[in-house]
């Protein structure tokens, strides 16, 4: 599908019309993701339940009928994610986060047992596939990814970069030791802090800038 730049003064006018009836929501805090999944019948109806609570405070950038969700691009068009139910299982899309700063759209995603999240931006249509909650850092060129867990998990921090054509992998670390219950969030846009749980039960926070050494090729994990 090809998109047609429309006049400056065109694209001009609708964002502003956009940004004065959607204004971008903050993704919803650990505790409150908390509440609402406490007594959720499985990860997608957990999605479900977190859309809802999206959909009230962006009640221009995307629609829910029935097992479709519809997300409006910029300046025009509009893209569907429709759940599948199969005999094996079901895959499913919910509205997870809207990144106002790179025009962007964050779902959360079931495929049979495993959980991930895409990133669609709006304005080219390109959707690209992540195995984690990503992290914008704060001069909105990079992503984050910690992708840990005990089983189907590459176990390590990735970083992506973003650009028009896509959100491409750029660079990968792997700890030398188990890690649970990590979180990753960005310092300052080269310092990620890690706070991660050891195998012995203790807490700790790393930071790692992006020039360290130990970082390799996302290709070649």
């Amino acid at each position: 599908m090809k998109f047609q730049r429309p006049p400056l003064g065109a694209a001009l006018a609708a964002a502003v019309a956009f940004a004065a009836t959607c204004a971008p929501a903050a993704p919803l805090a650990p505790a409150r993701v908390a509440e609402l999944c406490a007594n959720a019948d499985g990860q997608a109806h957990c999605g479900r339940l977190i859309e809802a609570e999206q959909l009230k405070a962006l009640p221009n950038l995307a629609v829910r009928d029935g097992n479709a969700l519809r997300v409006s691009l910029f300046p025009a068009g509009v893209r569907e994610f429709v759940d599948v139910d199969t005999i094996r299982g079901s895959q499913t899309y919910s509205l997870w986060d809207y990144w106002g700063p790179i025009n962007a759209v964050v779902l959360f995603t079931t495929n049979l047992d495993r959980t991930g999240y895409a990133v669609l931006q709006r304005a080219t249509g390109q959707l690209t596939a992540l195995p984690a909650e990503p992290v914008l850092a704060p001069d909105r060129q990079r992503l984050a990814i910690a992708d840990f867990c005990a089983k189907d998990c590459d176990n390590d921090i990735t970083v992506w970069r973003v650009t028009r054509e896509g959100v491409r992998g750029e660079s990968a670390w792997k700890p030398r030791e188990t890690w649970t219950d990590v979180t990753v969030y960005w310092k300052d846009a080269a310092t990620l802090a890690i706070e991660h749980t050891l195998s012995d039960g203790k807490t700790l926070i790393l930071e790692r800038r992006l020039a360290d050494p130990g970082w390799s090729k996302f290709d070649a994990r």
